[in-house]
């Protein structure tokens, strides 16, 4: 498999966690990463949210990063939007621009389920037809 489709794979599996995050709830990079398969790789979430297509329904919003805050994207706006969107659904920042993850921390009841990716040989062997 390609680099570009196991990109392709795992974007659509921090996607997947991202849609289940409920309105007036976060969660951060590195919790969507675990909770996606794709533990220790926060950055590659904040890849996948940075490739959304304008107007995209997936609530890239509700991802902060583990201080409690807005990732810094350098562009103010940007920022200022997401806060916008979060305060819109109920999320309280404190006078230093936190969100309380203690209070506001999305805790999923049940697992998400993500399919686990073949191994090269089984996914060969499957190609052929030997599996």
């Amino acid at each position: 498999m390609g680099r570009s489709a196991r990109r392709s794979e795992a974007y659509e599996r921090i996607y997947a966690v991202v849609r289940r995050i409920p309105k007036g709830r976060v969660a951060t990079y590195g919790q969507v990463a675990k909770l996606a398969g794709l533990g220790g790789q926060p950055r590659l979430v904040g890849y996948a949210l940075h490739a959304l297509p304008a107007g995209s329904r997936i609530p890239w919003q509700r991802v902060i990063n583990a201080a409690g805050r807005i990732s810094d994207r350098g562009d103010p706006r940007a920022a200022l939007h997401q806060r916008n969107r979060l305060e819109a659904e109920g999320v309280v920042f404190d006078e230093r621009e936190r969100v309380s993850l203690e209070r506001y921390r999305w805790k999923p009841r049940t697992p998400i389920p993500i399919e686990p990716e073949p191994e090269p040989d089984a996914a060969r062997a499957a190609f052929r037809g030997l599996a």
